[in-house]
């Protein structure tokens, strides 16, 4: 991974507002795979750019916040633009306008502090994934957030530290998803686990959920909610009728790092530590034998 430095600003007027840049830079959006990182704040922003470059993406959209410095020299692939709201609701809003934009097109959507991982990535290319993943005719693919977290949170209290670093094993589930007319919803589930099952008194009931359609491909009237789902029902399941599909998982530190600034459970945990922890190799391979990441039919 090829470090990127974020330490020279550049003038605040350089990047355009998510309208004028639709509007004017349409052309990066035309052939995909496209990544949208929403910078939330400044923490290990370098580092989620330089591994989704890495992982192939033909462009980096980075969302980020007018009092957030840039470098003067950010890699041609990554096209900054102005965006002030990281609530849910917005963010779905800025993924809803990508969609429509750019029927079509690959995107991938995710935070800073966050990495996606599918099977094989360090040796095949987003674009090859998701090159097989549409001749099977799917159009999204369910990512699930494993949260990662600092070993020690005497020496990293922000809950974030990729030179030591753990996940959970073990500690996972799914609950059939039902919905509002109490019909159960075909080939879709509501996964948990994580920091966000063993502290759930922290954790607002509507940001529980562990799965994330991370993964779609834009189209006319297409609108993601703020629950992380979509408007069209079939993008939201788990796989085809006929067989299993690939999955992929974003490797997150928000729910470390939110856990540990939040003043209401700040002091409440010492440390995310629990006899199901494990190292984090931050290979695909691990997820793999851990089953948090499934290959389907692509070998």
């Amino acid at each position: 991974m090829d470090p990127i430095d974020l330490t020279a600003p550049v003038a605040r007027a350089a990047a355009p507002d998510l309208g004028r840049f639709l509007a004017t830079r349409g052309e990066v959006l035309t052939r995909g795979p496209v990544a949208l990182i929403f910078a939330e704040d400044d923490v290990e922003l370098a580092s989620t750019l330089a591994h989704h470059l890495d992982l192939g993406f033909r462009a980096l959209v980075l969302l980020v916040a007018e009092a957030t410095p840039l470098p003067l020299d950010l890699p041609g692939r990554v096209h900054p633009v102005r965006w002030d709201r990281f609530d849910a609701a917005s963010v779905a809003e800025a993924v809803s306008a990508f969609a429509r934009a750019a029927p079509g097109t690959w995107f991938y959507y995710g935070y800073n502090a966050e990495y996606l991982f599918f099977p094989y990535s360090e040796t095949r290319s987003i674009g090859e994934m998701l090159a097989f993943h549409s001749e099977e005719r799917r159009d999204a693919m369910l990512t699930y957030v494993i949260d990662l977290y600092a070993g020690d949170l005497a020496k990293a209290p922000s809950g974030v530290c990729r030179q030591n670093c753990y996940m959970d094993r073990s500690g996972y589930y799914a609950l059939e998803r039902f919905g509002p007319d109490g019909a159960r919803a075909e080939r879709q589930y509501d996964f948990h686990g994580g920091l966000r099952w063993r502290f759930e008194e922290h954790v607002p009931a509507d940001r529980r959920r562990i799965d994330r359609v991370a993964l779609f491909r834009g189209k006319r009237g297409l609108t993601l909610r703020p629950d992380h789902m979509f408007s069209d029902p079939e993008y939201n399941t788990v796989s085809c009728q006929w067989h299993n599909n690939l999955t992929a998982a974003v490797c997150s530190f928000r729910a470390a790092k939110a856990l540990k600034a939040n003043p209401g459970s700040r002091h409440e945990i010492p440390t995310f530590w629990w006899q199901n922890s494990v190292w984090f190799e931050w290979k695909s391979r691990q997820l793999l034998d851990l089953g948090l990441i499934e290959p389907g039919q692509w070998f």
